[in-house]
């Protein structure tokens, strides 16, 4: 399935069904009187977020959704029926903006949540509801009130407990896949990844959390280098980040501050998330060449980084549980030293 995380619509709710002018008109009852029945109230626009989904797909060759127009009444005070809602379906984690993308009108963050869009319009009153002492045979009926209408855009942003940053080609797909059920693309090439990739790691039955594998990250992403800082917005919402440096490069250094640059520059809290800082493809170092190397990243990061290999595995469970720590603080299990937090439910009362 093709990865999208934005679409822009039209979105349009329903109009109120028409009023009826009518009169009751039967034998041997002469004054019969007005009885023309409202008209039904039209549909209404929703959106809702369901689990299940990871893009926008499905709104990339449909673009206009129009809810239904509610029937009209009729003779007999027989109201008309209300009009088909329409139901947007999108992922966990997508935002609705406005048509210029400055105003976030809805945050969708639960799986069930499920919120008013456009009202649609009432129905229209029926002559019988204009008859009086004065007036005792209308003939004019309310026509139904017009529904609403505007464009909207729709940007996911991926729900994940961990989100992967590194340079192109800093092992992250290759990370991604041994340390969970993902199957990324993988080759020997920068920007082999154009999308992001969502990978469940499973450590125990009771330990499980999502990480995000987020592309295209170069010097003057913030800028709009490469991909730009498009899949940066991926990131926002996981908790902790982990920092991938190809260790195989000459430059480690030069890498570890390309990427903490770009984290600043973009924004949005970034910077300040927790770093697991790490180095990378040590299946193709020297124990001599990894120590140096983890030497220079300790003296710029302030922390030693983890020694990790995707290819041979080597290191990944050690990170994979500092990783699962991390998420555990977030959550509020543990606290910073690592202790366990107790929760006390409140107990039955009267």
């Amino acid at each position: 399935m093709k990865f999208l995380d934005q679409a822009k619509i039209y979105i349009r709710s329903g109009n109120g069904g028409a009023g009826s002018v009518s009169f009751r008109r039967e034998k041997f009852i002469p004054n019969g009187g007005p009885d023309g029945g409202d008209g039904g109230h039209g549909g209404n626009v929703w959106v809702e977020a369901v689990e299940g989904l990871n893009t926008l797909i499905d709104y990339r060759y449909q673009q206009h959704f129009k809810a239904a127009t509610g029937g009209h009444g009729m003779g007999r005070q027989m109201h008309g029926g209300k009009g088909e809602d329409v139901v947007l379906k999108v992922p966990v984690g997508t935002q609705i903006l406005d048509e210029h993308k400055e105003e976030v009108v809805l945050d969708m963050v639960e799986a069930g949540q499920r919120e008013l869009l456009l009202s649609g319009g009432n129905g229209g009153w029926g002559n019988v509801r204009f008859k009086g002492p004065q007036n005792q045979a209308p003939r004019h009926a309310n026509p139904g009130q017009e529904g609403q209408e505007m464009w909207i855009w729709l940007r996911l942003k991926l729900i994940a407990d961990i989100g992967l940053a590194g340079l192109p080609n800093a092992g992250k797909s290759t990370f991604l896949a041994a340390a969970s059920a993902a199957r990324p693309k993988i080759a020997d090439y920068p920007f082999t990844t154009l999308a992001p990739n969502l990978g469940m790691v499973d450590l125990s039955p009771g330990e499980r959390f999502v990480i995000a594998d987020i592309p295209g990250l170069i010097e003057g992403a913030s800028e709009g280098a490469g991909l730009g800082t498009r899949f940066l917005g991926h990131v926002e919402r996981s908790a902790s980040l982990i920092h991938l440096i190809d260790g195989t490069q000459d430059d480690v250094v030069e890498a570890y501050r390309i990427i903490r640059g770009e984290l600043d520059a973009y924004g949005e809290g970034l910077a300040d998330k927790q770093e697991i800082l790490a180095l990378n493809k040590i299946d193709a170092l020297t124990e001599e060449a990894r120590e140096e190397k983890a030497d220079q990243l300790e003296a710029v990061a302030g922390r030693r980084p983890m020694l990790v290999s995707g290819v041979s595995g080597e290191g990944v469970p050690e990170l994979l549980r500092a990783a699962w720590a991390e998420v555990r603080k977030t959550r509020g299990e543990i606290d910073d030293e690592g202790d366990e937090i107790e929760t006390f439910e409140a107990g039955w009362t009267p």
